[in-house]
């Protein structure tokens, strides 16, 4: 009901009895602000054109009811074009799916645990490809089997030996189930054997295609809320697939550097426009690289944040960069993983609805790239927190341990 009292969202995501260092969740349902799902299904027309623009508005008003929270991403995250129809969209769908199964038919043959229901903690090959016969690698690929090692690593890998691609992916699924194992314990949903394994499976799958970047540490925390939102799997994996779109120059690495860090380098730029006592404050205890707020754009605040208020900051931060021409992008023949935001600076701009923060963004003429929100929005948290952080930052400690508590707003 319009001017209802506000609804608590954190039933929706059932934290674990016990669990008492959750951050709390400020993040409520409030009727006549919060995109419901009678006002997004008024949305489409009748063969299935989205309105965005109003869509856009809505949640940047209020967020994203829960419990349509998931097909609304998808295009926020440009997995569909809102002027395709509902017959369009099941075929992409059906496509999609069909694309992933694929990729997990290539995975599962190179290492069978994919797909199982299972995934392993412990490394199952050396860098130069051997097998590890170790009784605790054996017993987490294979539960209670007491049969012969050698035959049961040749099952591992049917097709012989092993190329430079498949050892160096095996290499990272041991810490891709680590990673999985501390990715959001608190939460009722990953008590299930099920859910894990699927995290796991999805990530493995990634670190297959992607071969440039793989597997890098904090993609568990970006793509945990796309499992837990999207029923299929297949589904959870394409709006991970386009979120890694965004993000995935990140945790591009070279030789000597992270990608992040050229955002570390925007993000001290920014800040010492807006807090140059601040900045030179950091700067004097050795922080001047801005390292502190690694994680913070790393993961885009999970950690910070409760498991709701992050995912309503995330669907905010889209709707304002909302670009109407990412679909076509990442759609065009030959487009593949690598294509990824920004790709397409210096082209014709649409006329279609596109979020606050593109509209303002276009209007700016340079073929380079513009900044993520999420630089502005960290930079935000440092300058609130400034006072508090020239008082009390005695030392890099003390500034990670002042700047990381958002929660306490």
């Amino acid at each position: 009901m319009w001017g209802g009292p506000a609804e608590p969202a954190d039933s929706y995501y059932a934290v674990r009895p016990g669990c008492t260092d959750v951050p709390r969740t400020r993040f409520k349902i409030k009727p006549g602000k919060t995109l419901s799902a009678r006002k997004w299904q008024a949305a489409f027309s009748l063969d299935g054109h989205l309105d965005i623009g109003k869509t856009l508005h809505r949640i940047q008003r209020g967020g994203i009811h829960p419990s349509i929270r998931g097909e609304v991403w998808e295009f926020l995250l440009a997995c569909y074009d809102p002027e395709s129809t509902f017959d369009e969209r099941d075929q992409i769908r059906q496509h999609r799916r069909v694309q992933y199964a694929r990729w997990k038919n290539e995975c599962r043959e190179i290492f069978p645990v994919i797909g199982s229901g299972r995934y392993i903690t412990a490394p199952v090959i050396t860098e130069d490809g051997q097998p590890i016969q170790d009784p605790f690698v054996l017993s987490e690929i294979n539960p209670g089997m007491n049969g012969n090692n050698t035959e049961m690593m040749k099952e591992l890998t049917p097709r012989g030996p092993l190329d430079k691609k498949a050892i160096q992916w095996l290499l990272t699924l041991h810490q891709i189930g680590l990673d999985v194992m501390r990715t959001d314990r608190t939460l009722v949903f990953y008590e299930k054997q099920e859910n894990l394994s699927k995290l796991w499976d999805i990530l493995s799958v990634y670190a297959w295609i992607d071969t440039d970047v793989g597997y890098g540490q904090g993609m568990s925390d970006l793509c945990s809320p796309m499992i837990i939102l999207l029923e299929d799997e297949a589904d959870a994996f394409w709006c991970f697939e386009r979120l890694m779109r965004r993000l995935r120059g990140n945790f591009r690495c070279t030789g000597n550097s992270v990608g992040v860090e050229k955002q570390l380098s925007y993000l001290a730029a920014v800040t010492q426009v807006i807090d140059p006592k601040l900045h030179h404050h950091f700067e004097t205890l050795g922080g001047g690289d801005y390292l502190f707020a690694f994680r913070m754009l790393m993961v885009l605040f999970r950690r910070e944040f409760s498991f709701c208020d992050s995912l309503y900051l995330w669907e905010m931060m889209w709707a304002l960069e909302y670009d109407p021409d990412l679909f076509s992008l990442y759609e065009e023949p030959g487009s593949n993983i690598t294509k990824a935001v920004g790709s397409n600076k210096g082209k014709p701009k649409s006329r279609r609805p596109c979020g606050k923060y593109e509209r303002e963004n276009m209007k700016i003429k340079s073929s380079d790239a513009s900044l993520p929100i999420s630089v502005f929005l960290v930079a935000s948290v440092l300058k609130d927190k400034s006072s508090k952080l020239l008082h009390e930052a005695r030392g890099l400690d003390d500034v990670v341990k002042v700047s990381l508590h958002v929660c306490s707003f």
